[in-house]
């Protein structure tokens, strides 16, 4: 009997972190696709059947501001703080990629249509950031934090 339980829960994590690595809701951390330096740490969830972003830490220089407001950003983030900012919305999936949202890049205050797909088992997030059609825009590649 225990050794039964003791499979079952077993059985139950794997089937857990199989569907985690299914899904891009979690804590991420960004790489500038430029740079290859670490950004910045962020946590994506799912709320009312589409995903959601926020920065919850930045990785800065020595010569940076350590918590930034966003300075460039349009609207009702304008001089808001960085850190806690929500920068993705309307994500929902589509077939094996998410996409039909938007994200806000806090360095330029520009805002992008977005699209991302898994890769490597879920161990990898790519983020395209686009202007109308997806060819004319960048990717960055997330790595999930465990």
């Amino acid at each position: 009997m225990i050794r039964s339980m003791a499979f079952l829960a077993l059985l139950l994590g794997a089937i857990s972190t199989a569907h985690a690595s299914d899904s891009p809701v979690g804590l991420w951390r960004t790489i500038d696709d430029k740079t290859g330096k670490e950004k910045s740490l962020v946590r994506i969830v799912e709320a009312n059947g589409e995903l959601r972003a926020t920065i919850e830490k930045l990785f800065r220089e020595p010569h940076e501001e350590a918590t930034p407001n966003c300075d460039k950003c349009p609207g009702e983030r304008k001089n808001k703080p960085v850190v806690g900012m929500m920068i993705m919305t309307g994500l929902k999936k589509s077939g094996s990629e998410y996409d039909g949202g938007e994200i806000l890049d806090p360095a330029n205050g520009k805002i992008y249509r977005v699209k991302m797909w898994i890769a490597e088992g879920g161990k990898k997030l790519n983020v395209r950031g686009f202007i109308g059609v997806s060819l004319l825009g960048r990717t960055q590649i997330w790595l999930r934090e465990e």
